[in-house]
């Protein structure tokens, strides 16, 4: 991978990948204090799951603007419009302690509950390298993209809860303490758009001759039949997952167990580097079995061990099967994602990262309100794990029986 990325030429591949690393310690950064710092502005579990159920239902709406448009309108100014909505949402969490203002911010600008992936970033990073590499290439190269972004999460998540824990030991007062990880937020942003004002124009698309007339549905045309197919079955997975974000299951570890923020960024940080690491072992399996496999035999088994977190019996044994759980959960993210580059048409492959990134932050949009529902309730405060854990292995049991034998370039023949 180091020395695809080293070869001439590939200077934006080395950019794409720091912008990654940046954007991931944001969202890990911000996720594990954020239910708390809504929580010290006043408001309660159904309003928090409210606000978060319409920040990714508001990404949902950009992002598909954005991503279906970025080929004409330019990859490298959507990505810098993206981050410009980066940094005005952290300023206007900053800024207000209004309900209603506060989901302005959430429905426009880009802000992540999850500590995973949000906004038109992902989708037109992944199109651009698509064409930047080899398809033999592409599955490993998005494996370490997948690796950075755990690891940057991981690290965000560890600096943002000890960051605020210290701010807190120190004297200051809650809300003070997370207004600084907010600025932190909003900085990450305008670092963002400055990294991006350095692609070059290698990255855009190669546009259609003209006197060659497509018609296009979401910017997409042959391949619109398998984006669609695709894009019902990870909102179902998304939708399953959205139960369980980051930021709501960081909440669920404080009321469940008392946990401070210090120690609840500790537990994120393990989490993420497995995932990170795991989803080096995806390529090698892949490589033996196939993405599809790959996808279903290391997805299942983790959302078994989902639902077994809290059917735990203390903290220890929580957070073993919550680490168990993230050491093979994203094998499946860097082979999902390869797979969908490779069946889809190279002009089509920022609308259908796009589309399909849309149905999974429609998918994830309605859970957390439901989550809000169900840690407002100590009879209830488990479900949103159990109904996760069983959803998602409906989802991987769907997508092999539609997808298995559906094979992208590298696998056919």
């Amino acid at each position: 991978m180091i020395d695809t990325m080293a070869r001439p030429g590939n200077t934006d591949s080395i950019i794409l990948f720091s912008t990654r690393i940046l954007r991931l310690f944001c969202y890990g950064f911000l996720s594990i204090v954020l239910a708390l710092y809504l929580a010290q502005v006043g408001l309660d579990e159904e309003q928090i799951g409210l606000l978060f159920t319409l920040t990714l239902a508001g990404d949902a709406g950009i992002t598909l603007w954005l991503t279906t448009s970025a080929d004409r309108f330019g990859r490298k100014r959507t990505l810098i419009a993206g981050a410009l909505l980066m940094l005005g949402a952290g300023l206007l969490f900053i800024l207000t302690r209004n309900f209603v203002l506060l989901m302005a911010a959430a429905i426009i600008g880009v802000i992540s509950p999850s500590g995973n992936e949000i906004g038109p970033f992902l989708s037109i990073e992944q199109a651009a390298l698509s064409q930047l590499l080899p398809d033999n290439r592409r599955t490993q190269v998005f494996a370490w993209y997948a690796l950075v972004g755990s690891l940057a999460t991981a690290v965000g998540a560890l600096v943002g809860g000890w960051l605020a824990q210290f701010l807190l030991q120190g004297g200051l007062p809650a809300l003070d303490a997370y207004h600084y990880i907010l600025a932190g937020y909003a900085a990450g942003g305008l670092l963002l758009a400055l990294l991006f004002l350095s692609l070059s124009s290698a990255v855009e698309v190669q546009l259609v001759p003209e006197g060659r007339s497509i018609q296009r549905v979401l910017g997409l045309s042959e391949s619109r039949n398998v984006v669609l197919k695709l894009s019902a079955l990870f909102a179902m997975d998304a939708f399953g997952g959205g139960l369980i974000v980051q930021a709501m299951m960081a909440y669920w570890f404080y009321v469940r167990f008392g946990v401070d923020p210090g120690i609840i960024g500790s537990i994120f940080f393990g989490a993420n580097i497995l995932a990170g690491v795991s989803a080096l072992l995806a390529v090698k399996l892949a490589e033996k079995i196939g993405l599809i496999n790959t996808m279903l035999f290391t997805h299942l088994p983790s959302n078994v061990l989902l639902i077994l977190v809290p059917l735990m019996p203390n903290l220890p044994w929580a957070i073993a099967m919550l680490l168990l759980r993230f050491s093979i959960s994203q094998m499946d993210v860097p082979t999902r994602q390869s797979y969908t580059m490779g069946v889809v048409a190279p002009d089509e492959r920022s609308a259908a990262s796009g589309v399909t990134s849309i149905a999974r932050s429609v998918g994830a949009a309605i859970s957390p309100t439901l989550t809000g529902f169900f840690l407002a309730s100590p009879a209830l405060i488990n479900a949103p794990f159990f109904l996760a854990g069983t959803i998602k292995i409906v989802y991987d049991l769907l997508l092999y029986r539609g997808f298995i034998g559906h094979r992208p370039p590298e696998e056919r023949g």
